[in-house]
């Protein structure tokens, strides 16, 4: 079914088009991933057990594919896994020129890439980046897309140059693991959940809106939200979706260690509520890196703040054209351009 109102104000609340059945117009078939099933993921409930069944993933990977690189950032997950990959392997960390948003993950990794002997590279992104690989990566995605797949693209392609024939993420164990402490923090009420994960009101910027009020009625319990399945059915989807659209559309194979792993015992929300988010995965990177403090989350960083921090906004008859863009995070702004990107292309 196309309905284009529908699809931008979904991209614009989620990041992605949370409906299969919807498209921006004919022809357009936009791919969602297909989750691992609960029951057929490996159930591990200490930090030994993670260590173990990450390493048994390792030793079956290096049978096949005998170049193996990665996406290393500054935090726990990425330099956890870099731990276990062989000696000279190639490790990628985003950085970009002009600005600092990269600097600690940067100081971090090269760190990381001393302890293991890891041959690491810097990944510049620049506005010519995304205005190069945006593109690339929304025809095939059949949408507009996150702002991390032109950089995860850009990585992509430096690490088929340098032979790499498989590049392992870290990507699902804040989810797996309770690391979205800001969401865990409490028992959201229905309403304030709503507001507190919509990443842009389709209201505050379209002027044809469509409500996406639907998605969060399939998780409401009475006044309250079942925030932790929202979680596990929704924002894993979008995610995963954005490495599985980049990775594919460079033609490398990526691999997550942590998406083949549940936690066997229920997460303790009151140990992630009270300072110690991932306490698993905080005690496997004490054991990997017992010279170092536990570092805090660092989400992959976008210089989309001092790329767009200048830009006047959209144009497009599609868009209001009394947006507070000073009101605007760099995030934002980047889901305003990027769909109008889309739009000048495909509608």
């Amino acid at each position: 079914m196309t309905n284009k109102d529908f699809c931008l104000s979904s991209y614009i609340a989620f990041r992605y088009i949370w409906r299969a059945d919807m498209e921006f117009a004919d022809g357009l078939h936009h791919k969602l991933i297909q989750l691992i099933p609960d029951e057929e993921r490996i159930p591990v409930a200490s930090a030994n057990d993670i260590d173990r069944e990450i390493q048994k993933q390792f030793d079956s990977l290096y049978e096949l594919f005998p170049n193996i690189g990665i996406l290393l950032s500054g935090g726990m997950d990425s330099a956890i896994l870099a731990s276990y990959l062989h000696e000279g392997s190639h490790a990628y960390t985003f950085t970009a020129n002009g600005t600092a948003v990269f600097d600690a993950d940067q100081e971090r990794a090269a760190q990381y890439c001393r302890k293991f002997g890891l041959k690491h590279h810097l990944v510049d992104i620049s506005f010519d980046d995304y205005k190069a690989i945006t593109p690339i990566v929304m025809k095939t995605k059949c949408a507009p897309v996150h702002s991390i797949e032109p950089q995860i693209y850009k990585a992509a392609q430096m690490a088929i140059a340098d032979g790499v024939d498989l590049i392992i993420v870290g990507e699902s164990s804040d989810l797996i693991f309770g690391g979205m402490d800001k969401l865990l923090a409490k028992d959201w009420r229905f309403d304030e959940f709503v507001k507190r994960y919509t990443f842009l009101e389709p209201e505050l910027v379209l002027k044809n809106p469509v409500s996406q009020l639907a998605l969060f009625e399939q998780y409401r319990q009475g006044e309250y939200i079942d925030f932790m399945r929202f979680m596990d059915e929704v924002f894993s989807v979008e995610s995963s979706s954005s490495y599985l659209n980049a990775f594919g559309t460079a033609n490398l194979p990526y691999y997550d260690p942590y998406a083949r792993l549940i936690m066997r015992d229920e997460l303790d929300l009151n140990r992630v509520r009270n300072g110690e988010p991932k306490y698993l995965i905080r005690n496997l990177y004490a054991m990997k890196y017992p010279e170092n403090q536990i570092p805090d989350k660092i989400p992959m960083p976008r210089p989309v703040d001092f790329i767009f921090s200048d830009w006047e906004g959209p144009k497009r008859p599609e868009f209001r054209q009394d947006i507070p863009m000073q009101n605007l995070t760099g995030n934002q702004k980047w889901q305003l351009w990027c769909a109008e990107q889309f739009l000048q292309t495909y509608c």
